[in-house]
């Protein structure tokens, strides 16, 4: 493909995306005519094949961002220059995750020094740094203030909020921490939620015009209850909903990636005896696990948003992600609705590889948002 055809309609806003894993985030800016991804960069080939696949007209560079840059770009795209308008993505957030270690010293959470550098090079009038809510506290906020001084000192007025994914229709509870720099005269304004939490009371004047959270119902009923091993291929209903139709929209016929893994009988024994939401206080003590972290081997709720998935959407030992029905844990199809990856988009490698890809991602939802937010703010100038 001639990728220089992306830079001949100079009215369009230019973006690159900065560890981009599966384009999650990407998402609601390819979806938008105004705007046109010039080139996305991915470390891990599987990541970065699966982001390709959906995102055939970016120019994929597929290694480690300390090898990409504007000389890159200038080498592939010789005679059209290079003037980008938005760079968006987030650094790998394990290091600043409130799960689990929080290394300062880990090398991923350094990585936001090469997202600066990138900035540096091609001084867009727009950024947009997304990543885990315990970037907030790493070192008692030391981090996250050097990291906005840095954005500072290359004259971006930055503002930064942490958004709940259910508040934008996401059925899952994910909050995520929106960094946002901007050269421009006017003010960037978040975007407002669209939904609100009924189990926290009666509506309000705030929450008058909102819709409640859509739940694991909503997004997955109608993909089969099917078993520990089993596969299907088949939806078990039509649409139940406005989000199941949206999530089937340009769907084959066939359904993909709805296969359980295979539990020992244990496993399963402990799946079939926890009720909805349960965890293994409700279990006989001859069925409760020796060991686990708080919310492993835990059903999610039937009628709720789903809990912060991860790459171990399929892991009961390693988080909540027992469905909250069958005996057994989510399936990788189960996961994207969860994440809002319609039913077309594809997915790429082995189970591990396709959970990590959905797991890592920004819910499709959330970045419609902020590309909705964003495209106003540059319109306004």
């Amino acid at each position: 493909m001639n990728f220089a055809i992306l830079f001949e309609k100079m009215d369009k806003i230019k973006i690159i995306d900065l560890f981009a894993g599966v384009g999650g985030l990407s998402y609601g800016f390819s979806k938008d005519d105004d705007f046109t991804i010039v080139a996305a960069n991915e470390i891990l080939p599987k990541m970065a094949k699966a982001y390709k696949l959906n995102h055939p007209t970016v120019k994929v560079y597929n290694c480690d961002i300390k090898e990409f840059g504007i000389d890159v770009l200038k080498r592939d795209f010789p005679s059209e220059g290079v003037e980008i308008d938005l760079i968006i993505g987030g650094p790998p957030c394990q290091a600043y995750s409130t799960v689990g270690k929080r290394l300062i010293d880990d090398p991923r959470g350094k990585l936001f020094q090469e997202y600066y550098r990138v900035l540096c090079e091609f001084n867009p009038k727009v950024f947009l740094f997304e990543n885990v809510k315990g970037l907030l506290s790493m070192k008692k906020g030391e981090l996250l203030s050097t990291i906005v001084s840095l954005f500072e000192s290359l004259s971006y007025r930055v503002t930064y909020k942490v958004l709940n994914a259910a508040d934008y229709g996401v059925p899952q509870v994910r909050e995520r921490l929106i960094i946002i720099g901007t050269k421009l005269k006017s003010q960037f304004f978040f975007p407002e939620p669209t939904h609100f939490n009924p189990d926290n009371g009666h509506r309000t004047l705030f929450t008058q015009n909102l819709k409640p959270y859509l739940t694991l119902s909503d997004a997955i009923s109608d993909l089969p209850f099917i078993r520990s091993g089993e596969k299907s291929f088949d939806y078990s209903s039509l649409p139940q909903n406005d989000f199941q139709k949206l999530m089937r929209k340009e769907v084959a016929k066939k359904l993909q990636d709805h296969n359980a893994p295979n539990n020992n009988e244990r496993l399963i024994k402990i799946m079939e005896n926890l009720p909805d939401g349960g965890t293994p206080d409700d279990l006989p003590v001859e069925l409760r696990p020796q060991s686990g972290f708080p919310n492993t081997y835990s059903r999610l709720w039937w009628n709720r948003p789903s809990t912060t998935i991860t790459r171990n959407l399929s892991t009961p030992s390693s988080s909540r992600c027992i469905h909250p029905i069958a005996p057994r844990p989510l399936t990788t199809r189960e996961g994207a609705r969860i994440q809002c990856f319609p039913d077309n988009y594809i997915f790429y490698g082995s189970r591990g590889d396709r959970n990590l890809q959905i797991g890592n991602a920004v819910p499709t939802f959330l970045s419609i948002a902020l590309k909705e937010s964003i495209k106003t703010h540059l319109k306004e100038g």
